[in-house]
């Protein structure tokens, strides 16, 4: 096929300052980045996307983009790019015009990868060093094509909920997974945008004090060749293949403008919506992985590759390849791609991850790097709420309170810790006081908040909360992996029985741990982060790595529901309720001159010989505001790990009055009945493994 089926449109050199396909009701402008190509194709196909109509080498090239303009290509246009230049995989260029290539740009696709030898650049069943062998199968055939869009921002949106740091509680779900068996939702919206926008499930997320939902991955993603060889899909979507088109499985009926429909009615409930993104690695993997788009548009610009062998890629990502963010072009596609989100499709803020590798530059991790300083500057994306995943396994990618000011970032340490003490693990206690009172230890510098330090004890990688306190260990299988994949380490303990289990003893145990640690995350200074399920006891049935189980393994299952689990659920209820009344225990500052006082059970202050009391397992930390004598807010909140009872002596109030019992995770909800009044130097007795809460 040549240039000449392409007769019947005028090209036109174009512009180069918009890349992507852009409409502007006469025609469309096609431009693409490549810095070493040394000529571009762009292919139309027919609406099936199974015929190529048309084959146009794109006529300009300014400032390493090539572009053109074609009068009468209209939105729905389906097209992709081959792209001419040197095969030389020792020097780190792999161009192949034999593949189609996607466009990083494109807002939305039609079709989807069929797996297939021409997917790949090298000819797969060669044999010696396959990477350095050319392909010339067309992977045309088995290519998903991009769709020409006309989709802008509304010159008038709505408002945005805005939600200060300090009242955030981020709820991370999974659009498929929490509607894909929900009764309420219809079934040809479950497991869409649509579904997850339904009325019922957007007042279900409300009414459980929540304020920002979290999405896992919703950018177009793969499912990864070895998952479909073995007829699994890629679950959780962190196999990213564009950064501007929404995954096809997850659009209702208006495509598009389904996911703008469904921020809108979160946002109509005064939710945020937040999206967990995938900036450090793509779909294409390492030097035998496939060739989709950017190896083929650029390879040595897109990706990191070895300093002095770039046929080899730098895989600080454990995925095989890592996205060149030092690049100007990819920063900008990065960036580009994260306003359109905020401006076009109306996000309120981003959680990222593996983001220590959006820090790396040739030196290693640096807070002051290009995207950071990039991000801080920009007029839209400094507003939005933005969270990094502070660790990659590159060398230096640990980077827990290494983030710059204004970011927030995941605290593994608050994770680990408050897991470890609940467990009984000794030694815990001097650690568990800094992660309930924000980790100032790491976050308190260069003015950053309590809020910095994003707590957590359960995300969608590792166990669930049910599974955390009903598995000593993970249960994998069904991956298919031998059970050797997912964490070992999961501080989890299951109070006698691996599993499910008939033991009332058991399950009460077992019910109240859920409890001690979901208080225990809703009340400490910094942003909570609850699982989606967590609040009422979801189980993945012991796998802690359900990145490939598109089932009910991973799906909410909410006609399973109990008696229980619905009561646990009002107990998360009643703990953010305290949280959003009382800004004591959300503090906004390091610096609002708050008291904290560490006390032991005999009401005393804790001196230094009872934190290193490696059998300490039992402390109380009372609180109050500089404003205390003219009404400010002062609590008192017990913790037992002890697996017997404890007698705790109340310290007196620091203004005169009585203390009573808001909160106890022994009985849930309504337990503060009969339990008011309570003076200093009285006696309270804890339960084993229990919390108590005192205003």
């Amino acid at each position: 096929m040549s240039d000449r089926k392409a007769t019947h449109f005028d090209v036109q050199a174009g512009d180069s300052t918009d890349l992507g396909a852009v409409h502007d009701g006469e025609g469309t402008n096609f431009a693409i980045f490549s810095a070493h190509a040394e000529r571009v194709e762009l292919c139309l196909f027919d609406e099936s996307g199974t015929s190529e109509t048309a084959r146009i080498t794109l006529p300009d090239y300014t400032n390493e983009i090539w572009h053109g303009y074609l009068p009468g290509v209209k939105p729905g246009q389906r097209y992709g790019y081959r792209v001419h230049g040197r095969f030389a995989p020792e020097e780190g260029h792999r161009f192949n015009p034999n593949k189609l290539l996607l466009d990083p740009y494109a807002r939305e696709y039609s079709g989807s990868v069929d797996w297939n030898d021409a997917h790949y650049g090298y000819v797969v069943d060669g044999e010696g060093e396959k990477d350095l062998s050319f392909s010339e199968l067309d992977s045309a055939p088995f290519m998903p094509k991009c769709v020409v869009c006309d989709w802008r921002a509304d010159p008038n949106p709505p408002a945005r909920p805005n939600i200060p740091w300090d009242r955030t509680i981020f709820y991370e779900t999974h659009v498929r997974g929490f509607t894909k068996l929900h009764p309420a939702v219809p079934e040809d919206r479950r497991g869409t945008f649509d579904g997850l926008g339904e009325k019922a499930i957007v007042d279900y997320i409300k009414s459980l004090g929540v304020t920002s939902v979290e999405l896992l991955p919703v950018h177009a993603y793969l499912d990864d060749h070895h998952l479909a060889a073995r007829n699994l899909t890629n679950y959780w979507g962190y196999n990213t293949i564009g950064f501007f088109a929404p995954m096809q499985r997850y659009e209702g009926k208006a495509r598009l403008a389904s996911f703008r429909d469904m921020v809108r009615k979160f946002h109509d409930a005064g939710l945020e919506v937040i999206l967990d993104v995938v900036y450090n690695h793509t779909a294409e993997g390492n030097e035998m992985g496939p060739t989709l788009s950017f190896k083929g548009i650029d390879n040595f610009a897109y990706y990191r590759t070895m300093p002095d062998e770039p046929r080899f890629y730098i895989n600080d990502t454990g995925t095989g390849n890592t996205v060149n963010t030092s690049h100007p072009r990819v920063l900008q596609m990065i960036l580009d791609s994260l306003r359109y989100w905020v401006e076009v499709m109306e996000v309120d803020g981003f959680r990222f991850d593996l983001g220590t590798i959006l820090g790396r530059e040739p030196h290693g991790f640096d807070p002051r790097g290009g995207f950071f300083d990039a991000i801080g500057q920009d007029p839209v994306l400094r507003k939005v709420k933005l969270v990094g995943e502070p660790w990659d396994i590159g060398p230096g990618g640990y980077q827990v309170g290494g983030f710059p000011p204004g970011w927030g970032e995941w605290n593994d340490k608050y994770r680990d810790t408050t897991r470890a003490y609940w467990k009984g693990e000794p030694g815990i206690v001097r650690d568990l006081a800094a992660r309930v009172t924000g980790s100032g230890d790491i976050y308190d510098l260069r003015g950053r908040r309590p809020w910095a330090g994003v707590n957590f004890l359960t995300a969608h990688d590792g166990f669930t909360l049910a599974d955390l306190v009903s598995y000593n260990e993970k249960h994998n299988a069904a991956n298919g992996e031998d059970n050797k994949d997912g964490h070992g380490h999961n501080l989890s303990f299951n109070f006698g029985a691996e599993g499910p289990t008939d033991d009332e003893g058991i399950l009460a145990a077992r019910e109240r741990q859920k409890r001690n640690l979901l208080a225990t995350l809703l009340l400490s200074h910094g942003t909570p982060m609850l699982l989606a399920g967590d609040e009422h006891g979801h189980s993945n049935r012991g796998n802690n790595n359900v990145y490939c189980q598109d089932n009910e393994i991973a799906w909410m299952r909410w006609e399973e529901l109990t008696e229980r689990d619905h009561a646990l659920t009002r107990f998360v209820q009643q703990v953010t309720q305290l949280r959003a009344e009382h800004p004591i225990f959300r503090r906004a500052s390091f610096r609002d001159g708050c008291v904290l006082r560490w006390v032991n059970p005999a009401g005393g202050d804790q001196q230094e010989e009872h934190w290193d009391d490696e059998g300490l397992r039992a402390i109380g930390l009372l609180m109050h505001m500089p404003d205390v004598e003219q009404g400010g807010e002062e609590a008192l909140i017990l913790f037992n790990a002890f697996d017997g009872d404890v007698p705790f002596t109340l310290p007196p109030r620091v203004k005169q009055g009585s203390w009573s019992v808001v909160l106890d995770t022994e009985t849930g909800p309504g337990s503060d009945e009969g339990r008011k009044g309570l003076k200093a130097d009285m006696e309270l007795t804890l339960s084993p493994r229990s919390l108590i809460v005192l205003m």
